[in-house]
């Protein structure tokens, strides 16, 4: 039977604006739901946007031997309502699936782990239904040309619709619908559109009604569902907060000890905030040293920068420690912010700003007595805030006597490691560098200043402390400290492979994890 509604072009080429903009989607959403097991770094994004790619250059082949051979629109529709099934299920599947992908994977890769769990976790969940939405214009192309007297304008509008559905399919996740409700409504709302194209067109034809009612009845459901929807489907208990912002997928976890940020990874930890007074004894106490070499515990007034302000324990422990600095925070994320204001207790007298914080220096003329760098993020530092002009703009707003200092993660025994390219471009910007790693942890603390005189001012501020923790703290990091001597490994603004050497340095870990286990059970 042939639907009236393909007698208008218009239904047609609102099929190939849809399917444009789901696919988009679903890229972003793939980005999203996987960000927190895998990280959201350019790595995984590749493997994301390569796989996809593939798949519908295969419906693409599909989709056009398809169309030559039956020149039934049904075949199209009934792909677009299997796509649009597949799409709702992901975010509640998924989770399940790239667990269990994971946990498979372990047992058998040694090397570049994480590649592969994401390679094979996209193939998995997202390749399938983008091959289906790879057949539309193709298809499309089939049913809406009569003539080759206008198959360059048909094939130019059908082209132009994609395009412009890709666009708005790229904004609308990223600055609408995830951040304010969700990953898994995300997926819900553009199987949903997907599914009321492909039902109206059976409506219109009289056909598959029962596979256009389950379509229906499982949004229903599963939008039931979202509300409850965890990605840390394993320990809800615990969950203070899931919640998810243009930048981050955002976890708040609070245990008898502390309260713990994590973002875009469910085990790691960006911030943390013991509920006992006191030290933490985590890299928060070492960074401690800066304030201590500049002198800020003999100073009247005094101003620390905290580029990548997370949940503000550093911040909070300058306020303590520090009484009278003027402390101020850049931080990209708002809704960190506001995190750090409603679940750590983040002191009203820090200031921050919204904003990358190399903009903010960038813009900002301020000079500094302490700058901390610590803007860690999923697998390794962001690449801006890596390279050699960017070191250098932290140089210019330090004071004469400032010291810059930098919490770097992933420790490794093995040579030219991220953190090896990190202080050698350190190296090339200041005059002096200091390197102490943090005991029990794979994070070590970097100081750097242009003062001649740091050791030694060090033994003199750390002396005027009073007994007591921090005291106690400081004199831990000055046994420890050693002078470092950078190589040539600069990373610039060019070329700054940060995620490749990153996951070089995560690969090591994982490797070390999974040793242990694979000897246990295997």
């Amino acid at each position: 039977m042939e639907s009236k509604l393909l007698t208008k072009k218009y239904f047609l080429y609102a099929t190939e604006f849809f399917a444009g903009m789901s696919v988009m989607a679903v890229e972003l959403g793939a980005s999203r739901l996987m960000a927190p097991y895998f990280s959201s770094s350019q790595i995984v994004w590749t493997v994301i946007i390569g796989v996809i790619m593939i798949a519908m250059a295969i419906g693409n082949v599909w989709g056009g031997r398809s169309a030559d051979k039956f020149r039934n629109p049904g075949k199209l529709y009934g792909r677009i309502l299997i796509a649009a099934i597949w799409i709702a299920l992901i975010p509640f599947v998924g989770r399940y699936l790239i667990a269990g992908i994971s946990l498979l994977l372990a047992a058998f890769v040694n090397h570049n782990f994480l590649v592969w769990a994401a390679l094979v976790t996209c193939l998995v969940i997202f390749a399938f239904p983008c091959v289906l939405l790879g057949t539309v214009t193709p298809s499309l192309v089939k049913y809406t040309m009569h003539s080759l007297d206008n198959n360059g304008k048909t094939m130019g509008e059908l082209g132009a619709l994609n395009t412009i559905g890709s666009i708005i399919g790229t904004f609308l996740p990223t600055f609408v619908t995830i951040p304010a409700v969700g990953t898994a409504a995300t997926f819900l709302i553009f199987s949903g559109v997907l599914g009321v194209i492909a039902i109206l067109y059976f409506v219109s034809v009289k056909q598959k009604r029962i596979l256009c009612g389950v379509l229906a009845a499982l949004l229903v459901v599963l939008g039931c569902l979202t509300p409850r929807f965890s990605f840390a489907f394993w320990e809800r208990e615990q969950l203070t907060l899931e919640d998810e912002s243009i930048y981050n997928y955002l976890q708040v976890r609070d245990t008898p000890e502390s309260t713990i940020l994590s973002t875009n990874v469910l085990f790691g930890v960006q911030s943390i905030k013991m509920k006992e007074e006191g030290l933490t004894g985590l890299y928060y106490d070492y960074a401690l040293a800066a304030p201590v070499m500049a002198g800020m515990n003999e100073k009247a007034d005094s101003q620390v920068m905290i580029l990548g302000l997370g949940s503000g324990t550093f911040a909070d422990y300058c306020s303590e420690y520090f009484p009278g600095a003027a402390i101020q925070g850049a931080e990209i994320d708002e809704k960190i912010v506001n995190i750090a204001r409603d679940y750590f207790q983040l002191p009203e007298t820090v200031d921050v700003a919204v904003e990358d914080g190399r903009a903010y220096l960038h813009a900002s003329e301020e000079q500094f007595d302490v700058i901390m760098v610590d803007a860690y993020q999923d697998i390794t530092i962001p690449f801006q805030m890596s390279s050699i002009e960017f070191f250098t703009e932290v140089s210019n707003h330090l004071k004469e006597d400032g010291v810059m200092v930098v919490n770097m993660n992933m420790k490794s025994q093995a040579e030219d490691s991220i953190n090896d390219y990190l202080c050698d471009t350190i190296d090339a910007v200041f005059e002096y560098v200091y390197r102490v790693p943090v005991e029990g942890s794979t994070n070590m603390e970097v100081y750097a200043t242009n003062s001649h005189t740091l050791p030694e001012d060090f033994e003199t501020h750390l002396q005027a402390l009073e007994p007591g923790e921090l005291k106690d703290m400081m004199e831990v990091v000055s046994e420890n400290m050693t002078e470092y001597q950078g190589e040539d490994r600069i990373l610039t603004d060019d070329k700054a492979p940060v995620e490749l050497l990153g996951m070089k340095v995560l690969d090591e870990i994982i490797q070390d994890e999974l040793d242990y286990y694979r000897d246990l059970y295997l």
